[in-house]
């Protein structure tokens, strides 16, 4: 009986931190897409408009921090799932 716990508590925590790790490779994923997507629409309005390019930058690097606090935000917490769980 007591055996049967263990092992389930240990299916648990080995289940916990597949997903933490999986959780850090989507929310890294997701932010290279999103960053990758937003030099994308950058360069493509740069082209359209060059004379507003610095504009158009200071726009892009503020949304592209935004994106990387998120992803950080998110990886910290599934390692910390990892190390806690």
């Amino acid at each position: 009986m007591v055996l049967a716990i263990l092992l389930q508590a240990a299916a648990g925590a080995a289940l916990a931190k597949v997903g933490a790790a999986f959780g850090a490779a989507i929310a890294a994923l997701a932010a290279a897409i999103g960053i990758g997507k937003i030099g994308k629409s950058t360069m493509e309005s740069i082209a359209r408009q060059p004379e507003s390019a610095g504009n158009i930058r200071s726009g892009m690097i503020i949304a592209a921090g935004m994106i990387e606090g998120a992803a950080l935000f998110a990886i910290i917490v599934c390692f910390l799932t990892l190390i806690f769980k």
